[in-house]
């Protein structure tokens, strides 16, 4: 099965929150509520610099996944 690269998720425990899940290297969740994130990789040294600088990257990239979602539906 291929998976998209951004999944939608919610959860009634958490009703506030709106979680968009990244599927590909670096697996991650992130709460758009709060912009908390959760790293489902485990990083060296080496890649955790890295993840620094990309991150705001990859919040932007989930940010504007989940407004392109929402986007549609309110076409529809």
């Amino acid at each position: 099965m291929e998976l998209p690269k951004f999944i939608l998720g919610d959860n009634t425990d958490h009703p506030n929150a709106i979680f968009v899940i990244h599927t590909e290297f670096p697996r991650f969740i992130i709460n758009l509520e709060d912009d908390e994130v959760e790293w489902l990789e485990e990083f060296d040294t080496h890649d955790q610099k890295e993840l620094e600088t990309e991150t705001e990257n990859f919040i932007k990239e989930a940010t504007d996944f989940y407004d392109r979602e929402v986007a549609r539906y309110q076409d529809d």
